[in-house]
């Protein structure tokens, strides 16, 4: 068993082999909590939510960091722009963030770090940087001098000479406008801790360098992040890190944007499609199976069109599922292991798409063995399902998922007795042979939204898809 990823840092797919045998070590940039998440932001965490559980299947203690960048420029902004704290702010939204993820099933990780919590451990990574010639003070403001790093820029691939760094407002006294803020100095009115170069608040990639240090070590397997923070942001972390001494990541592994008429999903732009308001319209399952399920490296294009077919897809699944349940009399365990060729698909730089056909060609034979009552083979195509659908966070009988709280399940029984009562109206009409009203009855659930199953255990009803 080899699993293969593709690294940024070297542009290939390489072996992964882990920095400890049986171990495996993650950091993820997680949430910056201006705002609610849109389906772009969870993309991410889901992604890597999915690479966490293969790592898991294969045997691997897996340790998994995600951070909380609660403070930065834009809750600063927020803050002024709506008179609230920047705690306030920055504390409602890592709410929604984690209701979010949990919404779509992520497992929590290992340990959550919030930035402004790590303020000792920053100071100590400045000084170190400064020590050694890499970081300098002007004006209250610590920068990051590039050019005392040969390294720098490997990562994103560029030239220092036609680098353009993002830099923010009151940002004075750099030596070379390249070089990037570590810390910066106190305005009035704004949060700010003391350190030996006066009062200030941490620059953004400070937070993730100091954060993976501590709760990692010097070196650790795997950064991840979305595509858009290869550069300035990891490209600066390495810097940082690097240069303090740590030999800090092994691959680098990025996931690709959700877009909206060929843009990146962002706040900025106003296209956003928030997580919160999503899972009104949309079965969380089905928001996991439309995100989880496209290559981690393939953009995927938001569109309404596209989740109702991800909802048709994954019905096809469901169903399967829950005939073969009915058909065994009672629970069905998910088997010891998944096929080969879904293993395969995984191993190889986590293919869910090639996974993902394993599964549909099982739920097929699964179908094939229904109709041809053949419970014993249902049953075990049932059981590699599970088992695959485990891996990816999709399994509908997982106590996440099992009751559909998504879905009003405390309104459930109320409904299910509605329906059977007109169930056993069409049942009586089609044993008269009053065809007529047996598929008018039919008609009617259908308009409100009711797919009607006739199956050799009596009929059986599920929501339709949108």
């Amino acid at each position: 068993m080899t699993i293969r990823l593709y690294d940024t840092s070297a542009r290939q797919i390489r072996d992964f082999i882990p920095l400890r045998p049986g171990c495996v070590s993650i950091y993820l940039c997680g949430a910056t909590v201006q705002a609610a998440p849109h389906i772009g932001h969870i993309r991410s965490g889901l992604n890597f939510d999915i690479m966490r559980r293969w790592f898991a299947y294969r045997g691997l203690e897996v340790t998994f960091i995600r951070n909380v960048t609660d403070i930065d420029d834009k809750i600063i902004a927020k803050s002024a722009e709506q008179g609230r704290p920047w705690w306030s702010i920055g504390y409602e939204n890592e709410r929604a963030f984690t209701d979010g993820y949990h919404a779509l099933g992520c497992l929590p990780p290992t340990y959550e770090p919030r930035a402004t919590g790590h303020i000792t451990e920053m100071v100590e990574m400045m000084r170190g940087l400064i020590e050694r010639g890499h970081a300098y003070e002007a004006d209250g403001n610590v920068y990051f001098a590039v050019t005392s790093f040969p390294e720098y820029l490997q990562l994103s691939n560029q030239e220092l000479e036609n680098l353009l760094q993002p830099s923010g407002e009151g940002e004075t006294g750099k030596r070379d406008p390249r070089d990037f803020a570590m810390w910066k100095a106190a305005k009035p009115g704004e949060p700010s801790w003391e350190t030996p170069w006066g009062r200030g608040r941490p620059g953004w990639h400070l937070e993730c360098s100091a954060m993976a240090h501590k709760y990692l070590g010097t070196v650790f397997d795997i950064h991840g992040g979305g595509l858009d923070l290869v550069f300035p942001h990891h490209e600066n972390e390495i810097a940082q890190a690097k240069a303090y001494g740590d030999e800090f990541a092994r691959y680098w592994v990025h996931n690709a944007w959700v877009t909206m008429s060929g843009e990146k999903m962002s706040k900025s732009l106003g296209n956003s499609v928030l997580v919160g308001e999503m899972v009104k319209r949309w079965r969380p399952i089905v928001l996991r199976y439309y995100l989880g399920t496209p290559h981690y490296r393939s953009m995927i294009e938001y569109s309404e069109e596209a989740l109702r077919e991800a909802e048709s897809a994954f019905a096809r699944i469901e169903g399967f599922v829950q005939r073969t349940v009915e058909l065994a009399g009672g629970p069905v365990e998910p088997s010891a292991e998944v096929p080969p060729a879904f293993a395969e698909a995984m191993d190889d730089d986590l293919g869910v798409p090639q996974a993902l056909a394993v599964v549909h060609t099982t739920v097929r034979q699964g179908n094939s063995a229904l109709a041809a009552d053949d419970k014993e083979a249902a049953v075990a195509r049932l059981a590699e399902v599970r088992a695959m659908l485990g891996v990816l966070g999709l399994d509908p009988l997982d106590p996440h998922w099992a009751g559909e709280g998504d879905r009003g399940e405390d309104l459930h029984g109320v409904v299910d007795s509605l329906v059977r009562l007109v169930l056993d109206q069409r049942e009586a009409a089609r044993a008269r042979k009053d065809w007529a009203t047996a598929d008018a009855i039919r008609d009617r659930l259908g308009q409100a939204g009711l797919v009607i199953e006739d199956s050799p255990q009596g009929p059986r009803w599920n929501l339709g898809p949108r």
